[in-house]
């Protein structure tokens, strides 16, 4: 591609690189120069113009940026593009999910040239219907095909979307001391209902581990979330022994993630347990969302999974903590 001024007579079919006022109106920037806009750009004075003008091999902003989405998704459902304009295509989200994203796939697309960009969500990122995933924009008016070609195959199918395949999910929810109602069930049903993921049914019982291990095995939720009235503060702590007493085991607990630290995750008969934390009552983000949404949309929680989750782990301060992180002096 070439670019930069040229004299009037020579700009016929240059792509205008910047807005031009003219009697009768402006000419905006990416404008294809016709003769009539040359007539009109000599009538205000102007000798020449700056352009920009495609060579051979370049493929045009537009096409390169539909070229690289397509290429980016794939033929994976719950994705669709938007229509290429000033080389920009945008990757929105079908329905709820969490974006799936090849990362060194896409470091590797947005090396190959300085003028092809690809930014996203982060991986993982809950979507909602009609979210924007991503966004490609060719920088400059074309692009080399070589270069095109290269950036397609460095992303191919980079891009795509967990759908939830988990249908229900049920709450385990035990009494001690004060009645604490029922905002650990409200906001639970929040957060499956922006997965579209129905709500199984509270089960409320005492803090016990037997009481805890029966209503495990009454249960037929595909995953089953317990919230304690007394916080889990220890591996074998009420929650986790009833899991056990159930003949279930635990994965893991604690996770580095603040508010979130105390959770715990475990399986029964092939089926995820979640052992929330008391800051699950709170419609505010905490680490429970994280292992909670990847578990709905079909994504494994590993123990490695829980531990790297520490870098960028510090979440917002919720109002209804007992100890805030930080008090005034």
């Amino acid at each position: 591609m070439r670019f930069g001024p040229v004299p009037l007579a020579d700009a016929l079919g240059g792509i205008l690189a910047h807005r031009e006022v003219v009697a009768d109106g402006t000419l905006p920037k990416g404008h294809i120069l016709t003769a009539p806009d040359i007539d009109s750009l000599a009538a205000v004075g102007l000798a020449e113009v700056t352009i920009a003008r495609l060579d051979p091999p370049d493929v045009d902003e537009d096409a390169a940026a539909a070229s690289l989405a397509r290429a980016l998704i794939g033929i994976v459902p719950g994705l669709r593009l938007s229509v290429a304009a000033t080389g920009r295509v945008n990757v929105i989200a079908d329905g709820p999910g969490l974006a799936a994203l090849d990362v060194a796939a896409l470091h590797a697309v947005n090396r190959v040239d300085p003028m092809i960009t690809v930014a996203t969500v982060p991986d993982l990122h809950r979507m909602d219907a009609g979210g924007l995933v991503a966004t490609i924009k060719i920088i400059a008016y074309a692009v080399p095909r070589a270069h095109l070609d290269a950036a397609c195959v460095a992303g191919a199918r980079a891009i795509a979307l967990h759908r939830p395949v988990i249908d229900g999910v049920a709450l385990i929810e035990t009494r001690i001391g004060r009645d604490l109602g029922d905002k650990g069930m409200r906001s639970l049903q929040t957060r499956l209902d922006r997965l579209g993921v129905g709500f199984a049914g509270r089960i409320m019982v005492s803090h016990d581990s037997q009481a805890i291990a029966e209503a495990l095995k009454t249960s037929d939720a595909p995953l089953v979330c317990i919230l304690t009235g007394s916080a889990t503060s220890d591996l074998h702590d009420t929650a986790p022994e009833g899991l056990r007493q159930a003949g279930g085991t635990v994965a893991h607990f604690g996770m580095p993630v603040d508010p979130g630290n105390l959770l715990f995750l475990g399986d029964l008969d092939g089926r995820p347990v979640i052992g929330l934390p008391g800051c699950a009552r709170s419609p505010a983000l905490n680490g429970a969302d994280w292992v909670l949404e990847r578990l709905l949309c079909g994504v494994a929680v590993t123990p490695d999974d829980i531990c790297a989750m520490g870098v960028g782990g510090l979440l917002k301060e919720i109002p209804t903590r007992p100890r805030p992180r930080r008090q005034d002096d």
